[in-house]
C-alpha cells in the first residue's frame, strides 16, 4: 500500500504505508537509533495506549513491528544515547514516565532513574503522625488539611491526603486506618527530554541526559552513575529542551517554557537567562546551524539568531501541529520541516520554501534521519495513527524549482574580479615588512606613546592656564562662548556665560579682552557682569574695528575674571576673520 503525494514534491519517494498502526503518541516519544548494534537502524516510538491497550514501546525495523512491549506509565519522552564506550557502540534508549526514567539497551532493561521527591509539608507530615497514634481523630485530620490546602503560601499536599480530602464522609475512617502506616512523598512529573555531549562532539560520543519537570525544575544527569550533575529552577514549566555544545567545555540549552518565553541556560550561570516572548504557546523549537527555528499555535515560523534577534517570520496557511529538523549532509543541506493540519508538510531553508508534499492524513509527528539503510528518511506518524515513510531522492536538487532564487550560492560569487597584477613596488615593500616587522612595530609603538605624552601634556597645560571654555573650578564654574559676526572692517564680537551650577550664584565676574592695537580697536576691553543665575546665558557684545587694509588677521584674547582672584577662570582665543575693505561712496 502506498500514500498519495502531491505532485509538487519531486524529492521524496513514498516507501511505506501503514493507515492502521494505531499509533497515537507525542512528537517527543519518537526516535531514530541503531537499538541493535547492527547496520540498519529502527524507529522507536513510545505509544501511550488506549482504553483498550496499556501504553507500549514499539520498534519498527524496515517495514515491520519487530517489537512491542508494555509501559508500566504513560511517557512523555524518548530519546537515544551513548552511556559508555564499550565495543560494540550500541546507544542506550531513555524512555520518560511519570516521574522515572527507563533506560533499556538492547530493548531490555538497563536502569531505572527516579527524579528527587519533593519537599513535604512539615504540618501535613505532624499531622498524619498524630493520627498514626490516635492523637487525633478523622474530622479534626480532615479539617486541619483542608485548612493547609487553602493556604496560598504553604507546600502542595502529597497525592495521599489530596485522595483522602477527596474520600466520602463515611469512607475516610476506613482510608486512615489502611492508608496512615503509609509514608508520604510528593513526586513529580517529567515533561521534556534531551541530551547533551558530554566530552567529545562525535555522533557516538557518551552523552548527558537533561530533564525537565513539571515543578519548573531542571536536571543534567551524569550518563555513568545517571547522578545529577546540575538543578536549576526555572520560572515555568520546560516543554521543550534544546541543547549545543559539550558539557566538559561550554554549552547552551534552550528551554521552551509553558507560559510562551523562551529561555537561554549556559554553563557556569547561576539562573536562565530571559530571551524570548512569544505571542503564542510553542508547538516545537528546533537549532538550524546557528538560528533559532520555533514554530507557534498562531500559525507562525519564527527564527532567532544566537543574539536573540528576530531574523524572519513566516505565517502559515493553516495550525502548525508538528516541527522537525532536516539535516542532509550528502548536500550540505539544513532546513525545518513543517507539518499542518491540511495535511501539508512544508520544507524551508531559512525563510524559503523548497518543497511542498500532501499526504492524506493530518501529520502528528515527524522524524528525519537514518531508517534502515537509508541515511535520509522522513518518519510521520498522522492524527489518526497511520505511519508512513519516505524516502529523500540521491539525485535530488534541493536549490530548484521554488528555491532556485534564493538556495545555494549566488552566481555571482563564481565571478572572476579583475584583481590587479603585482607591482614590484608591492612586492619589495611585502619583503621589507616581513624582514623588519619587529623594528616596524617598535617604532610604531614608540610614536604611539609619544603622540599619548604630548596629547596628556597639552591638555595639563590647557587646564592650568584655563584655556578650557568650560571652568573646572569648584568656586566658579562657568561656560563661556564666542563668535564673530560681520564682514569687515566692523565686527560685533558677542560673548555668551553660562552658570553651570545647580544652586550656586555667582557675582563679581567680568570680561577682559586683549589684542593688537596696531591691527584692532576694541569699543569696550572690560565688561562687566551682573548676577549669575545657574542655568541661565548672559550675551555681552562689544564692537571691534580692525585698521589694517592689508588682510592681515590676528586673534583676540577673551579673559573671565571674579573679583578677588588673581588669576582668570576661563580663557578663549578667537581668531578674527580677514577684514574686506572699506568701501568709499
Amino acid at each position: 500500500m502506498t500514500t498519495q503525494i502531491s505532485a509538487m514534491s519531486e524529492i521524496w519517494l513514498a516507501a511505506h504505508a501503514d493507515p492502521v498502526a494505531n499509533i497515537h503518541t507525542f512528537q517527543s516519544c519518537m526516535t531514530l537509533s541503531n537499538v541493535y548494534g547492527q547496520t540498519n537502524h529502527q524507529c522507536v516510538i513510545a505509544d501511550n495506549g488506549d482504553l483498550s491497550w496499556p501504553p507500549k514501546l514499539k520498534v519498527y525495523n524496515g517495514t515491520s513491528l519487530s517489537y512491542d512491549g508494555n509501559i508500566v506509565e504513560t511517557p512523555t519522552a524518548i530519546i537515544s544515547f551513548h552511556v559508555d564506550t564499550t565495543e560494540p557502540r550500541i546507544p542506550a534508549i531513555a524512555l520518560a514516565a511519570g516521574p522515572y526514567i527507563y533506560v533499556y539497551k538492547n530493548i531490555r532493561p538497563y536502569f531505572k532513574f527516579t527524579v528527587p521527591s519533593l519537599e513535604i509539608n512539615q504540618l501535613e507530615q505532624d499531622l498524619w503522625n498524630q493520627a498514626k497514634a490516635d492523637k487525633i481523630d478523622v474530622q479534626m485530620l480532615h479539617d486541619m488539611l483542608e485548612s493547609v490546602r487553602s493556604d496560598s503560601d504553604a507546600v502542595p499536599l502529597t497525592p495521599l491526603s489530596t485522595k483522602f480530602l477527596q474520600t466520602a464522609p463515611h469512607q475516610r475512617s476506613h482510608f486512615v486506618s489502611v492508608y496512615r502506616e503509609n509514608p508520604l512523598k510528593r513526586q513529580t512529573v517529567i515533561t521534556a527530554l534531551e541530551t547533551l555531549k558530554k566530552s567529545h562532539p562525535d555522533d557516538d560520543a557518551i552523552s548527558c541526559l537533561i530533564i525537565g519537570t513539571e515543578n519548573k525544575d531542571m536536571y543534567i544527569l551524569d550518563p555513568e552513575a545517571f547522578t545529577v550533575l546540575v538543578k536549576q529552577s526555572l520560572p515555568s514549566q520546560p516543554v521543550f529542551l534544546r541543547s549545543t555544545g559539550l558539557y566538559d567545555v561550554d554549552y547552551r540549552i534552550l528551554v521552551a517554557c509553558r507560559n510562551g518565553n523562551v529561555l537561554v541556560m549556559k554553563k557556569g550561570a547561576n539562573s536562565p537567562k530571559f530571551c524570548i516572548t512569544l505571542n503564542s504557546h510553542p508547538i516545537g523549537i528546533e537549532r538550524i546551524g546557528k538560528n533559532i527555528v520555533i514554530a507557534t499555535m498562531d500559525k507562525n515560523l519564527l527564527c532567532y539568531n544566537n543574539k536573540i534577534k528576530n531574523l524572519w517570520s513566516i505565517p502559515m496557511p493553516s495550525n502548525i501541529t508538528c516541527l522537525a529538523s532536516m539535516d542532509f549532509k550528502a548536500k550540505t543541506f539544513k532546513g525545518v520541516l513543517v507539518g499542518m493540519d491540511n495535511n501539508e508538510i512544508r520544507l524551508y531553508r531559512d525563510k524559503f520554501l523548497v518543497d511542498t508534499m500532501t499526504v492524506t492524513d493530518t501529520p502528528a509527528m515527524m522524524q528525519f534521519g537514518k531508517y534502515d539503510r537509508e541515511d535520509s528518511t522522513l518518519i510521520v506518524i498522522t492524527k489518526s495513527g497511520g505511519l508512513y515513510i519516505f524516502i529523500l531522492k540521491r539525485n535530488v536538487d534541493l536549490s530548484a524549482g521554488q528555491a532556485s532564487a534564493s538556495v545555494g550560492p549566488s552566481p555571482k560569487q563564481f565571478q572572476k574580479l579583475n584583481v590587479p597584477r603585482k607591482t614590484k613596488t608591492f612586492v619589495d615593500q611585502t619583503l621589507r615588512e616581513r624582514e623588519h616587522g619587529v623594528a616596524m612595530h617598535r617604532q610604531f609603538q614608540h610614536d604611539l606613546y609619544r603622540l599619548r605624552l604630548t596629547t596628556a601634556r597639552n591638555f595639563a597645560e590647557a587646564l592650568q592656564k584655563k584655556m578650557m571654555p568650560i571652568s573646572n573650578s569648584n568656586f566658579a564654574p562657568l561656560k563661556l562662548s564666542a563668535n564673530v559676526q560681520g564682514i569687515g572692517p566692523m565686527f560685533r564680537l558677542t560673548i555668551e556665560v553660562m552658570n553651570t551650577s545647580t544652586n550656586h550664584p555667582i557675582m563679581g565676574a567680568y570680561v577682559v579682552l586683549v589684542t593688537n592695537d596696531t591691527l584692532y580697536v576694541l569699543e569696550k576691553s572690560y565688561i562687566s557682569l551682573p548676577l549669575l543665575v545657574p542655568s541661565l546665558t548672559y550675551t555681552v557684545n562689544t564692537m571691534v574695528r580692525c585698521t589694517s587694509d592689508q588682510g592681515i588677521t590676528d586673534s583676540i584674547n577673551v579673559f573671565v575674571y571674579i573679583k578677588g582672584k588673581c588669576s582668570p577662570v576661563l580663557t578663549a582665543i578667537i581668531d578674527m576673520p580677514a577684514s574686506e575693505s572699506m568701501i568709499v561712496v
